[in-house]
């Protein structure tokens, strides 16, 4: 088949040919390297319908997801924006790097293989580092809360509650209202 194609077209046209298979192959090649950097088998790259269904399961939702793409018009578009935005999460990717899969996708899931992102898991998947967000970013500290700062009573007024304290820990000691009475 491609040896008639050659045959067939113009000299300009083999050339264009040429480069058209050569960046799919390099496409294939980088969806390969997704998949092995996820635990999957890479040859599954090359399989139609399949590759999506194992994308589907890298970044933790149901193969049934599938199915969206065949909402007319519109299912195509969905399904490629959470699979962008989740399989960025999936390689604890930011969300540019997820506008970027989804706009240039050529481009940046050869960035994802190749480059330095490790796959943290499934993004779909509650407690997964992706689930709700992006997570903890590495080398940082989890950061604790504010502590409340109690405020000083003021005549008059009634000591209003301020925030109930954090699970397993007593809440903070009332200071004693003194009686209201004349000034002294």
């Amino acid at each position: 088949m491609v040896g008639a194609l050659l045959a067939a077209s113009s000299g300009g046209g083999a050339i264009i040919f040429i480069i058209y298979l050569a960046v799919i192959v390099f496409e294939i090649a980088a969806l390969w390297v997704v998949f092995t950097k996820a635990g999957e088998p890479g040859w599954w790259a090359i399989i139609p319908i399949a590759n999506i269904i194992i994308t589907l399961k890298i970044i933790g939702r149901h193969w049934a997801w599938i199915f969206i793409a065949l909402i007319p018009f519109v299912g195509g578009l969905i399904l490629g924006i959470l699979i962008a935005i989740d399989l960025a999460k999936s390689f604890a990717k930011s969300g540019g790097f997820a506008v970027g899969i989804f706009f240039l996708g050529f481009i940046f899931v050869p960035i994802l293989a190749w480059g330095s992102a490790t796959y943290v898991g499934p993004a779909g998947k509650a407690g997964a580092v992706g689930a709700g967000g992006y997570g903890q970013a590495p080398g940082y500290p989890q950061q604790p809360g504010y502590p409340q700062q109690g405020y000083p009573q003021q005549p008059g007024y009634p000591q209003q509650p301020g925030y109930p304290p954090p699970a397993g820990q007593a809440p903070p000691p009332v200071p004693p209202v003194p009686p209201a009475g004349p000034p002294t």
